[in-house]
């Protein structure tokens, strides 16, 4: 087991414990307020390129489709969904993709599919020669990147021309620069950025 393995578990077998009665409360609300199941299970590429499931709590409306980007005011998004959203309480589930190995607290965030095929060759390599995380650089540059793309005429063509390019360099950053002394300074700051 390494480091990063250990110092992963060792924060997330207490939250999972700690965390249950807000999962419980999550999911009966999410239940609640609009039909559907409580988790939305999504395909993304994490280390070495591997496909895996990640788990989040369902901020959408069932059998809505469109864009793998969320815009703004997105109509699709339920009102138990905005609250989860803004406060990343939908992104409590990947304690559970941590807890099976498939992501890390810290690394790459990983992205779906659709737009990894945009990533250089070396980069992809590169940015996936470590588990992928919750959280990193990108994720708390880009906290509000719906809001970023919402006055966009064609938000998927700048998320790739635009966004995209901006995450790579700042994955390319964290791999550089991994220790586990970041991650917990990115862990910490993600809970400044999230509250404040």
């Amino acid at each position: 087991m390494t480091n990063k393995r250990l110092f992963d578990l060792c924060w997330v077998l207490p939250s999972l414990i700690l965390c249950s009665p807000l999962f419980l409360l999550i999911a009966i609300w999410i239940k609640l307020d609009s039909r559907g199941p409580v988790f939305f299970l999504q395909t993304r590429i994490g280390q070495f390129g591997n496909p895996f499931k990640i788990i989040k709590f369902r901020t959408m409306h069932p059998n809505e489709f469109g864009l793998k980007l969320t815009i703004g005011q997105d109509h699709r998004i339920t009102r138990s969904g905005r609250f989860l959203r803004r406060y990343k309480l939908d992104e409590l589930p990947q304690l559970i993709n941590v807890l099976k190995g498939e992501m890390s607290l810290v690394g790459p965030r990983p992205e779906v599919p659709e737009y990894v095929k945009f990533y250089p060759d070396d980069i992809r390599e590169y940015v996936l020669s470590v588990p992928v995380g919750i959280t990193d650089y990108a994720s708390i540059a880009f906290r509000h990147e719906s809001d970023l793309l919402a006055t966009s005429q064609q938000p998927e063509l700048d998320y790739i021309e635009k966004i995209l390019p901006l995450k790579l360099a700042y994955h390319q950053k964290y791999v550089k620069e991994q220790s586990l002394y970041l991650d917990t300074l990115l862990i910490l700051k993600t809970f400044q950025r999230i509250f404040y």
